[in-house]
């Protein structure tokens, strides 16, 4: 597919989140057969006051390509500015991606991400400031709206048309659903029908066939995938592969541990060993997540502090299954 003027190889998205889609499961996605990937959101006040953690969160390796990185904030000024100054001379950078979806307490208490939906006005104020600057294609990442009372995706959704806005991803929940429920497929219909930009369809994708019955009952223009995607890059090369007609398969138990150790090795050499094994604890979790005896182990590599300690746990728990 196609946005603005950069070809996707195809329309399966890694979504993004927190704590989650760093740059090193970012390659792994993409090298699974994710057509585009999203940085974690990243704070435009962070960016615009020189924040070092905040910037580190910009990093992209030349592996994730191609990459939209992820703002969010409510100072139309500050993002057109952090646009200008920060994103528009970066080539690694093909699209940016702007939050208006995520639940977070911490965040919507500041007026960001889903709390914007209350304020419509506003939510053009942003976007004409930013796609005013951008020298990127400017995509957009919405919720239903902000409760049951107050569903204004559609609307919304029409703001990011006018402005210039080159595709909207729209999760079926309200903000204060945060993720429980169903997500609303009817809704990402209704969005789909009444703009006539992309509409990525995101919300209760865990299966492969999970992902085709959202294209073809909401006739969205492709899907992203965030917490299904969770210790199981493989759903971006198996939806891939039945909407070209070959056969599914799933990954086997080795193929699950010899993934968590190059994710582990990845992080690792991204971050450094300390941060790398603290951080690869939750990967390892979702990647043995329904396995035999996986609690144990996972218990165990929760207490492990070296690299190699954390190698050698999950080869002895694999020649244990096999």
């Amino acid at each position: 597919m196609k946005i603005g003027d950069i070809l996707l190889e195809n329309n399966i998205f890694l979504a993004p989140m927190a704590g989650v889609t760093d740059s090193s499961y970012r390659i792994i996605s993409r090298g699974m057969g994710a057509g585009l990937v999203t940085t974690e959101m990243i704070s435009a006040k962070g960016l615009y006051f020189r924040d070092e953690n905040t910037k580190r969160l910009t990093k992209i390796d030349p592996r994730e390509n191609p990459v939209a990185l992820q703002i969010f904030g409510s100072d139309p000024e500050i993002m057109a500015i952090v646009t200008e100054k920060y994103i528009n001379p970066r080539d690694d950078i093909q699209f940016l991606d702007i939050n208006m979806g995520c639940p977070a307490p911490k965040i919507v208490k500041n007026g960001d991400g889903a709390a914007l939906m209350k304020s419509p006005s506003l939510v053009r104020d942003i976007l004409r400031e930013v796609v005013k600057v951008s020298n990127k294609p400017v995509t957009l990442k919405i919720r239903m709206g902000w409760d049951k009372n107050s569903i204004n995706g559609i609307e919304i959704g029409k703001i990011a048309e006018e402005e210039g806005i080159s595709l909207l991803t729209i999760h079926g929940r309200t903000r204060d659903m945060f993720y429980s429920g169903k997500a609303d497929w009817d809704y990402i219909k209704k969005v789909k029908e009444s703009l006539k930009i992309p509409v990525i369809g995101n919300g209760d994708i865990f299966e492969p066939l999970d992902a085709i019955k959202m294209l073809e009952y909401t006739n969205c223009d492709g899907v992203a995938i965030g917490r299904g995607a969770m210790g199981n890059p493989w759903i971006f090369k198996r939806i891939n592969n039945l909407l070209n007609g070959i056969e599914d398969m799933e990954p086997s138990e080795n193929e699950k541990i010899d993934m968590a150790i190059d994710h582990l090795n990845l992080l690792c050499n991204m971050k450094g060993e300390s941060i790398g094994v603290k951080e690869m604890r939750k990967h390892i979790s979702w990647y043995l997540k329904g396995m035999k005896n996986s609690n144990t182990v996972k218990n165990e590599i929760n207490s492990i502090i070296e690299k190699n300690q954390m190698i050698n746990t999950l080869l002895e728990y694999k020649l244990e299954l096999n």
